[in-house]
């Protein structure tokens, strides 16, 4: 870990929102995992009657997103934020990955990745069926309509482009005609 303080890496809404202190943050590159809407919304986002779907890190590729540096003597304080907000169904696996900041220096930071045998994780879903379960879902910390809207914009206000989520904020505007493909 560079200059000794642990990093968390953000993908989804730990970017527009993280919820904890920090001491800086930066642009960083995740190798081995993609960003996708990969998880049904049980509780935030949707309800297990109207899911919704909610971001997690999935196996292969590579995610831009952001690094947060915290203090050390910060870090036990987040941590518990952070198992409290990410674990509290089991849905994400704790990781320490390598990421590349935006000056090339590599860093160790604590990472979220889906747990892909977990129920709520919904697989590879075509982007129409990504739309309709984005739409229909609400949850305790609101639309899921918002929370992919607002991941995509700060996104873009850190120059990262994310293509596949492009493409489902276009459909949720009603700007890109949806094909269903069936199975």
């Amino acid at each position: 870990m560079a200059d000794g303080n642990p990093y968390v890496f953000g993908y989804g809404s730990l970017i527009w929102n993280p919820g904890f202190p920090f001491l800086h943050f930066e642009r960083a590159l995740l190798h081995g995992a993609h960003r996708s809407l990969s998880i049904y919304s049980h509780r935030h986002r949707g309800t297990p009657e109207r899911p919704g779907l909610v971001f997690g890190l999935s196996h292969g590729g590579s995610c831009r997103g952001v690094a947060f540096e915290v203090a050390t003597e910060r870090w036990s304080e987040v941590f518990d934020y952070l198992q409290a907000r990410e674990q509290d169904r089991g849905v994400y696996r704790e990781a320490w990955r390598e990421v590349t900041l935006t000056d090339g220096r590599r860093v160790r930071a604590l990472t979220y990745l889906v747990n892909e045998k977990h129920v709520q994780f919904a697989g590879r879903l075509t982007i129409a069926e990504q739309v309709a379960l984005v739409r229909q879902g609400t949850g305790e910390s609101g639309r899921n309509t918002e929370y992919v809207r607002n991941t995509a914009k700060h996104l873009l206000s850190l120059g990262i482009r994310d293509r596949s989520l492009e493409l489902i904020v276009a459909a949720l505007d009603g700007d890109e005609p949806l094909i269903v493909r069936s199975v």
